[in-house]
């Protein structure tokens, strides 16, 4: 009996060893089939149960980490261990927070305050308990006092020599600083924590979140090359992680938009397609609505705009917002109106969200323009172009001068357009985007057209359509297509309204005054037929009007 139990005892010893040696070597699923099989023969210690809870969060078993999390908390109080017990009571709030669970997090986290207050000593675990605080404040749109309660982060963690609480410190003054419009610095600042992230100083569970959060914080300042890098950095990183959960799905998703930038569209489609596969198992994690939204933009840059609607449908779903890409499908579908209404609406209500008006501004200029509000989408362009001065990102550089040349172009301007134009050519080069250089050349064709360049028209018109057929964007290529295959179809609402107009026989002033336009917008549009329709003159475009039937929609 005794041999048995001694036998007994070291099979024990020796699956929890092999367990713990996995943990050191990042191997999460044979750490958490050791740990799980220690836990079940012999209960764990607490500081097992620690490791065990960590492990089982890594893969992806929430409910295991929380039950383990609380029994270490419970096992640290009865050995008087406060400062650990405390510890894991944050880390439960941590788990509860990002399984949608505030409630129950914020009672875990108001448990550990009690637990340091009655204590009386002077722990690092205040610094961790500051977190959620900190966080909050930031969320709520005090930066400024969030940058000051990560600086009591900071100041423990370094009394204490913390490295996981130094780099989290470091994340929001930076995220901080970046919402205070100080985008050098605050970056610098995300950069230094970054810098401890990959030189491997910081737990598994820190350096997941570090690594989302910083990529999201230089995709939020428009800052694409420092996303690009650090998206890269951290993919090496959880390609290292055994059997990893969370994080890599999100890590998925940013290497899909980097894929898509760059003119990868069918690699970036099976990018987020795995992105959506890992995300929905278990249901409910929030990142797969950002990997619905980013499946949607894709779908309908290449035309499926059925499969564009569904993805969109599941990100709202999932609680991600749907716009602007919604808007821009139904402008891509011929549903002007219901495009520009749903843009108005969610320019409006980002009137206090710098960050979200520079994402959508692009979209409604795009969109007011398509229904001749030169008015409103010239306003945004300015609006535009000074969030790209006051966040100096080669992104919104990129977008404002391609918005500036739009504008111009409604305006009759067609020199100042391909001034505009060419600054946008040279901003998305630099980014290595070819679709949206592919797009920017359309416009300078048109541009080149209404000067009378045929052969630089010409010359912009190949290239782009070189592009869009190696993307194959649809969508893009018929906006390009063969000016005598043109039918009714192809015309905008507006274009028709003046086609009807002109096949009546009436002048551009009387068209502009029918439809409350400008007169140069009305020459816009006719030239923009005459491409489209293949035709020289309104003589062509009135003989196109009785061939297919317009004249009787009057």
């Amino acid at each position: 009996m005794v041999r048995r139990e001694v036998a007994a005892e070291v099979d024990v010893t020796a699956v929890l060893e092999r367990g713990r040696a996995a943990y050191a070597q990042d191997r999460w699923i044979d750490a958490f089939e050791g740990l799980a099989a220690a836990d079940e023969r012999s209960k764990l210690g607490a500081a097992d149960l620690c490791v065990f809870a960590s492990v089982a969060y890594l893969v992806g078993r929430d409910a295991v980490a929380l039950d383990a999390f609380q029994r270490a908390h419970q096992a640290f109080l009865r050995d008087g261990d406060a400062g650990r017990a405390i510890r894991c009571a944050f880390w439960l709030g941590y788990v509860l927070m990002v399984s949608g669970r505030p409630a129950e997090a914020m009672g875990w986290w108001t448990r550990g305050q009690r637990l340091l207050d009655e204590d009386g000593l002077d722990r690092v675990e205040q610094g961790y308990l500051l977190i959620p605080p900190a966080l909050r404040t930031l969320n709520e749109g005090d930066p400024r006092a969030a940058y000051d309660g990560f600086g009591e982060v900071m100041a423990i963690a370094k009394r204490f020599d913390d490295p996981d609480l130094l780099a989290w410190s470091r994340l929001g003054r930076g995220r901080s600083l970046v919402n205070m419009g100080e985008t050098g610095r605050g970056m610098a600042m995300l950069d230094e924590a970054m810098v401890a992230v990959t030189s491997g100083d910081i737990s598994p569970m820190v350096t997941g979140r570090i690594y989302c959060a910083v990529i999201i914080a230089c995709r939020e300042a428009f800052d694409l090359r420092r996303a690009q890098e650090w998206t890269r950095a951290f993919g090496r990183w959880c390609a290292t992680q055994q059997g990893l959960k969370p994080y890599r799905g999100q890590c998925m998703v940013h290497r899909s938009e980097i894929m898509q930038l760059h003119g990868e569209w069918s690699e970036a489609i099976d990018e987020v397609r795995q992105a959506c596969a890992h995300l929905s198992d278990p249901p409910g994690d929030p990142v797969l609505g950002m990997a619905q939204y980013q499946m949607g933009e894709l779908l309908r840059l290449r035309g499926e705009f059925t499969r564009a609607e569904d993805a969109y449908r599941r990100a709202g779903e999932c609680g991600h917002s749907v716009q602007p890409g919604l808007a821009m499908l139904r402008l891509a579908q011929g549903r002007v109106d219901d495009a520009a209404a749903a843009i108005r609406r969610v320019v409006a209500d980002s009137a206090d969200d710098r960050t979200e008006r520079a994402r959508i501004l692009g979209a409604f200029i795009t969109i007011m323009l398509a229904i001749d509000d030169v008015d409103a989408a010239r306003t945004a362009t300015g609006e535009l172009e000074q969030l790209a001065s006051d966040l100096d990102a080669v992104y919104l550089h990129a977008v404002a001068a391609s918005a500036r040349g739009a504008v111009a172009l409604a305006d009759g301007d067609a020199q100042g357009a391909c001034a505009a134009f060419r600054r946008a050519l040279a901003a998305w080069q630099e980014l290595d985007a070819p679709y949206e250089v592919a797009e920017v050349r359309m416009s300078m064709m048109k541009a080149c057209r209404e000067l009378g360049d045929h052969d630089t028209a010409a010359m912009e018109a190949n290239a782009a359509r070189r592009t869009f057929e190696n993307l194959a964007a649809a969508p893009a290529l018929a906006a390009l297509g063969e000016p005598a295959a043109a039918g009714p179809s192809r015309l905008t609402r507006r274009e028709l309204d003046v086609v009807r107009l002109v096949a009546s026989g009436v002048t551009n002033r009387d068209v502009a005054r029918a439809l409350s336009i400008s007169e140069k917008t009305v020459a816009r549009h006719l030239s923009n037929m005459y491409s489209k329709l293949g035709v020289t003159s309104r003589a062509g475009v009135t003989a196109y009007a009785y061939e297919h039937d317009l004249i009787r929609g009057r």
